[in-house]
């Protein structure tokens, strides 16, 4: 089956080696990085969800407005929004944009960064509102008649909306995370199943915690897998660069204090970084180790060919979208659709028709 490909969009550039400046929402910006997406073949991108920035709904449709085939997974904290008002909210935008949006469900790693929106819910609890959550949009979306609903998280008497999404039956539903609250909580709920960048047998593992999760139902998820390739012409000057952006990145976080990180996928990867700097074919995890993994930050190193066959060993294992970020954000997107993504797809068109 084709690979799908995500890339970020973001209301200002910005990364771990591009100090934050100008103002937080830049519409030229959004348009740009848009474009420069959909020009290199992204299939969609991501709009992040941080307690501080600006609303992704509104990122979504001015993006939409400047595109005509990208796609974008929006993403949400769920406990913020009544599920009824966000499923009309995202069946409106999906509707803009012609059938062009998902929603990549966040449950929240961090106590600190919810509280900053009002919410003390636990960690465990959040992920059981979030299972919740997901089964009421699907409802909104789907049902023919107002419902009732009593949960422990919500009660609705007589939901139901007038607005549906243009994509049928509803619009794709993503979401992860690393704990065993996790996956009870989304691997029956969610159509794609999201993952950071671990090495091979490890990434392998985890799927398998998901399927045997689900093994009774007859749902089982796709997984999606985030990372952030380094590319250069040959693997040496590849290297060359990696070293570059490390050094670059500890400049930048010269006297920060990088929080110590709750969630357990964060975690995951600073114990894979413990055990060795390279795993597998080019997985570095330098950066992660640096920032704390602080989300999607273990990279692939290498040429072109050197990363998508990396790339390839993933969806070999069964990931069948990828997520890619540069540190350079705009002139990476560009380079991946240059160099990387033509050549991705073609590798796992070749591996699907070796299984034919």
């Amino acid at each position: 089956m084709p690979v799908e490909m995500i890339g970020w969009i973001a209301p200002r550039v910005s990364s771990e080696i591009i100090p934050v400046s100008g103002p937080p929402f830049d519409a030229d910006v959004i348009a740009e990085t848009a474009r420069v997406h959909e020009q290199a073949g992204f299939d969609r991108v991501l709009i992040g969800y941080f307690s501080s920035a600006p609303d992704g709904f509104i990122i979504g449709a001015h993006a939409a407005a400047k595109t005509e085939r990208l796609g974008f997974l929006l993403a949400h904290r769920p406990g913020f929004v009544a599920p009824s008002v966000a499923a009309r909210k995202m069946a409106t935008l999906d509707q803009l944009s012609n059938g062009r949006l998902a929603v990549h469900l966040i449950s929240g790693g961090s106590d600190v960064d919810q509280a900053k929106d009002g919410d003390h819910t636990d960690h465990a609890a959040r992920y059981r509102r979030t299972a919740e959550y997901a089964g009421l949009l699907r409802r909104v979306w789907t049902e023919p008649k107002p419902f009732d609903h009593l949960g422990e998280f919500y009660k609705f008497e007589g939901a139901y909306a007038e607005i549906r999404c243009r994509q049928e039956p509803c619009i794709p539903v993503y979401g992860g995370g690393g704990s065993d609250a996790a996956i009870a909580a989304l691997a029956s709920n969610v159509d794609i199943f999201m993952l950071w960048g671990e090495p091979l047998a490890a990434t392998a593992e985890f799927m398998k915690r998901v399927r045997d999760a689900v093994a009774p139902q007859s749902r089982v998820p796709e997984f999606s897998l985030s990372i952030r390739p380094i590319l250069a012409e040959t693997d040496d000057k590849a290297w060359d660069r990696a070293k570059q952006i490390l050094d670059q990145a500890t400049q930048q976080l010269r006297g920060v204090r990088v929080p110590k990180r709750q969630n357990i996928g964060s975690k995951r990867l600073l114990d894979v970084a413990a055990e060795a700097d390279t795993h597998d074919i080019c997985l570095w995890t330098k950066l992660a180790e640096l920032t704390g993994a602080a989300g999607n930050s273990t990279a692939l190193v290498g040429s072109p060919d050197t990363v998508a066959k990396a790339l390839v060993e993933y969806y070999k294992a069964g990931v069948k979208s990828l997520l890619i970020r540069g540190y350079d954000p705009l002139v990476d997107a560009a380079q991946y659709g240059a160099e990387l993504i033509p050549l991705v797809r073609k590798l796992v068109a070749e591996d699907d028709a070796s299984d034919d």
